[in-house]
């Protein structure tokens, strides 16, 4: 389920939340939304995921618009559920409640960055912040069987933050989810492959717990 729509400030409260950001929030966004959420509650089961709340919206969202057919095909690939998705247009508030935005590309990232709301240390590209966790110990985060996974997520975002300046991307397309938006399923798949890559090393660090496989 998801929790009721309250707004908390951040780094309060006992929620986490996470802001996926594309341009339509009908591809991108929706796919890495429900991505996170299903592999959240896999690892977590539903209770224990409940204190990450994962939410989507578009720098150019249709909203009211229902997910592209082609994104609702690649999470039934994946076992994620499309189901009651709507889009939305990146306002303010989802912002200013986001604990953590990982954006498509790094143009998305200057856009959610100028709205402002001290945003910049914790938005990133979802690449790049694939990267930034990747180098970061797990060891020196908090445990969170012990601190809980909302004190653990919270601490992964500053550990982030903290090495972006000394961990650079090898090429400028290196952080991109380049847009499948008309494209035929085939290309959705291997986007969807390359969100679900991107997403697996952020999910563990997150939960400490690594994909069952």
């Amino acid at each position: 389920m998801i929790a009721p729509d309250v707004g908390r400030g951040i780094g309060t409260g006992d929620c986490f939340r996470i802001l996926h950001v594309s341009t339509g929030n009908v591809c991108r966004s929706p796919i890495t939304e429900r991505l996170t959420r299903h592999a959240l509650s896999d690892r977590l089961g539903d209770l224990m995921a409940s204190g990450l709340i994962v939410e989507s919206a578009g720098t150019w969202g249709h909203e009211g618009a229902p997910m592209e057919a082609n994104a609702e095909t690649v999470l039934a690939d994946f076992g994620a559920d499309a189901t009651g998705f709507v889009g939305r247009e990146l306002l303010d508030e989802h912002v200013i409640r986001a604990d953590l935005v990982l954006t498509a590309t790094r143009d998305h990232r200057a856009q959610v960055i100028s709205m402002g709301h001290s945003a910049g240390l914790r938005t990133f590209t979802l690449k790049e912040f694939t990267r930034l966790v990747r180098a970061i110990d797990p060891a020196t985060l908090p445990d969170p069987r012990d601190e809980g996974v909302v004190e653990r997520a919270r601490a992964l975002v500053r550990a982030a933050a903290a090495l972006r300046g000394w961990l650079l991307a090898p090429s400028p397309d290196a952080d991109e989810v380049f847009d499948p938006y008309g494209a035929p399923i085939t290309l959705f798949r291997s986007i969807g492959d390359e969100i679900n890559q991107a997403l697996d090393p952020v999910v563990t660090a997150l939960t400490g717990i690594p994909t069952h496989h």
